[in-house]
């Protein structure tokens, strides 16, 4: 849906250029013997733009890799890592210290379709992902950590913007969250904010 909108002709979460996947070394582990899709990333695939390989891959925490795919002509979708297959969620984490369902990284509200379609994603999906990341948190105290700090961030982006936060909650239900004060407000997917030409066009 997002593809005919990136100049690379590709949806952005499978663009290097637009978002590095990640993987668990257990993953990285798992993909190589299943399926060449995958490879090390090396940092010189995209010339879009510059990146810093070493930078990144500071950043990434030890028990993570930075992985690069065929492309999306090429994916075979069983194989598809986690941080394809949340993109572009990430678990929410309230300022009182409460996992309470998905949030979108907001730098891919004029790219991304689904941010602009929150009413679309299925009561599975959001279901898998929050199993999933309970499950993942119970091992690794480092990633719940890191997803804290990010959606502090988020808070203070949204603050600075003066809007809301909307949020696909574990209850089944989607809500807008005050940055601030953290209150949320009970509201339908299909009122949330469509972004860039999703706001005209609906492909």
């Amino acid at each position: 849906m997002c593809a005919p909108h990136n100049p690379s002709g590709k949806p952005f979460c499978c663009d290097i250029c637009a978002a590095v996947p990640v993987a668990y070394n257990q993953e990285w582990g798992y993909l190589q013997a299943h399926t060449n899709l995958w490879h090390p990333w090396r940092g010189d695939e995209c010339t879009a733009e510059p990146q810093d390989p070493e930078a990144m891959r500071k950043d990434t925490p030890e028990h993570m890799c930075l992985l690069a795919c065929l492309g999306p002509e090429h994916c075979q979708r069983e194989y598809r890592t986690v941080s394809c297959r949340q993109f572009p969620f990430f678990p929410y984490i309230t300022a009182d210290d409460r996992f309470i369902g998905l949030a979108y990284h907001w730098d891919f509200e004029p790219y991304c379709w689904v941010i602009s379609r929150l009413g679309e994603v299925t009561r599975r999906y959001r279901d898998e992902f929050i199993s999933t990341y309970d499950a993942l948190f119970a091992q690794w105290q480092e990633d719940y950590e890191s997803y804290y700090f990010l959606s502090e961030d988020m808070r203070e982006e949204f603050i600075r913007r003066r809007r809301r936060i909307p949020i696909l909650h574990r209850n089944g239900g989607d809500y807008l969250l005050s940055p601030k004060s953290g209150r949320l407000e009970r509201v339908d997917a299909g009122t949330f904010r469509k972004f860039g030409r999703y706001k005209e066009n609906p492909g």
